[in-house]
C-alpha cells in the first residue's frame, strides 16, 4: 500500500509562487504515475498536471499551462508542483494521486491512491 503526504501549501498573494511537495511511501515512486488535482469552495475536483513513471512525459490543464510545472525525483520518492504568477482562481485543496501504470491520465478515477491534501489559498 503506498502514502502520499502533501506539502507546501498557504498563502500567498496574486503573482506570487509556491511549490508542492508530495512525499510518497510504502512503495517506489518509481512504480507509479503521479497527477495533481484540486479542488475549489463549491467546484468539483479538477485536473491539474499529471507526470507519467519515467518523468518523460508531462501534461497540464488548460488553466495553468505555461505557469505550473510537474516534476518528479525518484531518488527522493516525491513530486512537486511549482505553481508561479498564481491567480485568485487558484485558490483550492491540493492533492496528489498515484497509479501503477506507465502512464498518466487526466481523470481522476484512473487513480488508485490519494494524499489528505493542502490547501492553497492565493489572496489580493
Amino acid at each position: 500500500q503506498v502514502q502520499l503526504v502533501e506539502s507546501g501549501g498557504g498563502l500567498v498573494q496574486v503573482g506570487g509562487s509556491l511549490r508542492l511537495s508530495c512525499g510518497v511511501s510504502g512503495r517506489t515512486l518509481s512504480m507509479y504515475s503521479m497527477a495533481w488535482f484540486r479542488r475549489a469552495p463549491e467546484k468539483g475536483r479538477e485536473f491539474v498536471a499529471a507526470i507519467d513513471r519515467s518523468g518523460a512525459t508531462t501534461n497540464y490543464a488548460d488553466s495553468v499551462k505555461g505557469r505550473f510545472t510537474i516534476s518528479r525525483d525518484n531518488a527522493k520518492n516525491t513530486v512537486y508542483l511549482q505553481m508561479n504568477s498564481l491567480k485568485l482562481e487558484d485558490t483550492a485543496v491540493y492533492y496528489c494521486a498515484a497509479r501503477p501504470r506507465a502512464y498518466s491520465d487526466s481523470q481522476a478515477r484512473a487513480y488508485d491512491y490519494w494524499g489528505q491534501g493542502t490547501q492553497v489559498t492565493v489572496s489580493s
